[in-house]
């Protein structure tokens, strides 16, 4: 038996009629979300990269300069701007990524990708893509079903 639809049953029973459906929908998110964040760890391991550390990576192989402030980077990827500081320092470490003076803000700091950050980010997204990214458990229609229902989600406690 799949435990959350026997936890909707519990729910049911209890008489949580009006909220066992949005419980049973968030659970399986919730589940969901750490599947997905196995398969991601698992894959990313060899490289010596956590999720949001190769998201930074992306972020700024994306960028038109290779580079962002520390701010602009914590926006961009909705997290506090403690935890870009914290993956910085990693990648830093491991010669990744470089801090730089921003030009223009005395007080900012721009965050740099480096070539061997570069190298490394696009041989992640190599192993990703062909991992878990093209493979993600779902039918095509399934995978944009998804992502459509998760963007109404998005939207509607204004994430987007």
């Amino acid at each position: 038996m799949d435990t959350i639809t026997e936890a909707r049953q519990h729910w049911e029973a209890a008489g949580w009629v009006d909220a066992a459906p949005g419980m049973a929908a968030v659970t399986s998110v919730m589940r969901a979300q750490q599947i997905y964040q196995a398969q991601v760890d698992e894959v990313l391991k060899p490289f010596g990269l956590t999720f949001s550390r190769y998201e930074l990576l992306m972020l700024l192989m994306f960028s038109s300069r290779g580079s962002l402030p520390l701010k602009k980077a914590s926006l961009r990827l909705q997290v506090h701007p403690t935890s870009v500081t914290n993956a910085v320092d990693r990648l830093a470490l491991a010669e990744l990524v470089e801090r730089l003076p921003h030009p223009t803000d005395g007080r900012g700091t721009l965050v740099s990708i480096t070539d061997d950050g570069r190298r490394l980010a696009l041989k992640a997204t190599e192993a990703l893509n062909a991992e878990v990214f093209t493979s993600p458990g779902l039918s095509p229609g399934g995978v944009e079903a998804l992502v459509s229902v998760l963007e109404d989600l998005r939207r509607s406690v204004g994430d987007l």
